[in-house]
């Protein structure tokens, strides 16, 4: 028996059988992202604590009851998932806690979040035997399926801006993709990957419009309530682009909840660079319309004009009880050098921008001091060095005796 029971539109509420629809909602078009509903009645009776207490997969696929594939053929041997979850309590001037919690998931194979979404749709495209997938992305979603496409021996296109960080390139390169940098912003490079896949019939795996991925992204809720013995935090700050993982890390805690994993829910509040902030727009206004601006930001894994997955992201954070927070360039900056210095957690801009959302909650007065508040660390620093560089400052040059050392070192 399937574990999927319909698939269902967001923004109209039609249904829909997995069989009839691949992407979104034939009524609504693009606006209609699907949402995966499960069959909650009949994984309940298999994925419990005790299950997980003696489960030894220590990935995501420890959580494969709820994962929705019919198979396991296409899982690949790379291990995402089962990220450390750091208690922090070096940071209380900074974020007013007394702890809080870091969720580093920049230690995944191709040091983001995103293979989490991108472990579960080349298991799907595997499952439905399509073997050429595309992406459109500012980076790691497109290295991350490129990395795992790699293993699975399955060809990509992948199209991104080409303002996009080398490093970034280079990963999908060195995977063997096929890229397309496009002289554009990262909603061209959506536009032009969609065009392409209907032209060329590529199994399409951007989260903006495949409901599947989102079923990856999920598990890193699961991962933080069991990592803190079944007890949900009261705050979970996740970093808002597409809106892809605000949505994903919100049904993973309301499945978790359904589940009898947890006993509550945790607030949900999405942070979003000030000049790359449609969804805290929308939220402001009550609405569920974006309007378009021109993405200005140094976390160009979050610059985004129209998001995607905008409705998702909005109904986590209302569903929840949470909020939108905005955060500048410069603040996230200055936090990307914090948690480096202070817990050794080295994050690319978009990475640290729900950190950087805490400091900044903090400042407003939004935090009593005795929450129990989750950070998610969604990608590498090492991904974004020249953003690093100026995060960090210059080192000193001297010459190869000791007189510079003690001048500086006097200064």
């Amino acid at each position: 028996m399937s574990k999927v029971l319909k698939l269902k539109c967001v923004k109209c509420g039609r249904e829909y059988d997995p069989a009839q629809v691949l992407y979104t909602c034939p009524e609504c078009g693009i606006e209609g992202i699907l949402d995966v509903v499960l069959d909650y009645d009949q994984i309940k009776k298999e994925l419990t604590r005790d299950y997980l207490k003696k489960n030894t997969d220590y990935s995501l696929w420890r959580y494969l009851p709820a994962i929705p594939l019919e198979d396991t053929k296409g899982i690949q041997p790379l291990q995402a998932g089962w990220t450390p979850l750091y208690n922090i309590k070096t940071l209380s001037k900074e974020t007013g806690l007394e702890s809080f919690f870091l969720k580093d998931d920049s230690r995944n194979p191709t040091a983001s979040l995103k293979d989490r979404a991108s472990a579960v749709g080349v298991a799907k495209a595997y499952e439905l035997g399509r073997f050429v997938m595309c992406t459109a992305s500012t980076g790691n979603a497109a290295s991350s399926l490129s990395g795992f496409a790699a293993s699975a021996g399955i060809k990509t296109y992948i199209f991104v801006p080409e303002t996009a960080p080398e490093a970034k390139v280079t990963q999908l390169l060195i995977y063997g993709s096929n890229v397309f940098l496009v002289k554009g912003t990262y909603d061209e490079a959506v536009e032009l990957c969609f065009k392409a896949a209907d032209e060329f019939g590529w199994y399409n795996r951007s989260c903006a419009i495949n409901p599947y991925l989102l079923e990856g992204k999920k598990t890193v809720a699961y991962e933080i309530c069991e990592q803190l013995r079944f007890q949900a935090p009261d705050i979970a700050v996740v970093a808002v682009g597409d809106g892809c993982s605000i949505g994903g890390v919100w049904k993973g805690f309301k499945e978790c909840f359904t589940l009898g994993l947890i006993d509550k829910f945790p607030k949900i509040v999405g942070v979003q660079a000030e000049k790359s902030n449609p969804v805290t727009r929308a939220f402001e206004k009550n609405t569920y319309e974006f309007e378009y601006r021109v993405p200005e930001t140094i976390a160009d894994s979050i610059s985004v004009g129209i998001p995607r997955n905008g409705i998702k992201a909005l109904n986590a954070v209302h569903e929840s009880g949470g909020y939108m927070v905005d955060v500048s360039d410069e603040e996230i900056l200055t936090a990307m050098k914090i948690l480096a210095q202070k817990t050794g957690v080295f994050g690319e801009p978009a990475g640290v921008t729900s950190f950087a959302g805490i400091i900044k909650m903090n400042e407003l007065g939004l935090l009593k001091g005795d929450e129990k508040v989750v950070s998610i660390v969604s990608g590498s620093g090492l991904k974004d060095i020249k953003s690093a560089m100026k995060a960090a400052g210059k080192a000193n040059l001297v010459e190869p005796n000791l007189t510079e050392v003690r001048k500086i070192i006097n200064n």
